[in-house]
């Protein structure tokens, strides 16, 4: 498991020195979905913190024992957020990837206000318009990113995206970075085990591994 994880790391530092960008400044989120404690421990004795989950019931059955032995993990949620999940989403999660609708941005905002917490968020674009997928589409990202960040208030630290599987991932990173840059944002959460570094190349900040990590899924 944790030579899987070095691995990674060393191939992040070869992609960001490949694409000029200074050691360190893209961010391993080490996404645990469907596997256990027993595989997450190594990878957090060797010295990892940021980690991603899909499901806010899952994450509650590791996390909270997971977090009081390693006070300083950063836990992403990464995947869809339900509205009546969203008191919990707050209290255990430290970053929200997934904003992709104003239900939910003014939900979350109503929900920092009422637990005087702020989680950063990222929001979710949709650059292959898929229906089955979460996400706001490219045409609507500006306006949903000032509803967030202006209205909502919410701290927008990005934007993140899941290309679709049968497509070219360049040409959705280069979108995503395309629509942070003129909204001026940072964040750019994007790329996988298998394109991580193209998304290396073209700007991602935070990179979401789960299976070059933790291998395949049980």
């Amino acid at each position: 498991m944790t030579s899987n994880f070095e691995t990674v790391k060393k191939e992040i530092g070869v992609a960001e020195k490949k694409a000029g960008r200074a050691p360190g400044s893209v961010t391993l989120v080490a996404v645990s979905k469907v596997h256990g404690t027993g595989t997450i421990l190594p990878v957090l004795k060797a010295g990892h913190r940021v980690f991603g989950e899909n499901r806010v019931q899952e994450a509650q059955t590791k996390w909270p024992e997971l977090k009081a032995q390693f006070p300083d993990v950063e836990l992403h949620l990464i995947g869809p957020l339900q509205t009546n999940k969203v008191k919990d989403a707050v209290e255990l999660f430290d970053v929200i990837e997934s904003v992709d609708r104003p239900k939910l941005a003014r939900a979350l905002a109503k929900e920092f206000e009422k637990q005087g917490v702020e989680r950063d968020c990222f929001i979710q674009v949709n650059t292959g318009a898929e229906d089955q997928k979460a996400g706001v589409l490219p045409a609507d990202a500006d306006d949903f990113i000032r509803l967030c960040r202006d209205e909502l208030k919410l701290p927008v630290a990005g934007l993140m995206c899941i290309p679709p599987v049968d497509e070219e991932p360049a040409l959705h990173f280069a979108l995503l970075r395309k629509i942070a840059e003129r909204n001026e944002l940072k964040g750019l959460s994007m790329g996988m085990s298998g394109d991580f570094k193209t998304a290396i190349e073209l700007g991602a900040t935070h990179v979401r591994i789960g299976t070059a990590v933790f291998g395949a899924r049980p």
